[in-house]
């Protein structure tokens, strides 16, 4: 019985580590369901369009002056000519 045992998990691990070596080592990404508007009709255009529409809302991340933590551009508050994460941290002296 442990012979038995000590086979099936070598297999386990032989099978799991393939798979994780196709993967390329990274976890496993989650699905996103397609939009509505992307039907069946259209899937190459559209699968693309919805690549360029996604890369359009990457922002900008930038680096607060006092804390180093990282924020969206569009959330910068600027004072002093440094950029801040938050106007409490803008008050505050940089570090």
């Amino acid at each position: 019985m442990t012979r038995i045992l000590f086979w099936l998990g070598l297999v386990f691990l032989v099978m799991f580590a393939i798979r994780s070596k196709l993967q390329g080592g990274r976890p496993p990404q989650p699905r996103r369901a397609a939009p509505p508007d992307e039907g069946a009709a259209g899937g190459g255009a559209a699968r693309q369009g919805g690549r360029r529409a996604a890369a359009a809302e990457i922002e900008t991340m930038l680096c607060c002056a006092h804390c180093g933590v990282y924020y969206p551009a569009s959330e910068t508050v600027a004072a002093g000519g440094r950029d801040y994460c938050s106007a409490a941290h803008a008050r505050l002296p940089a570090a």
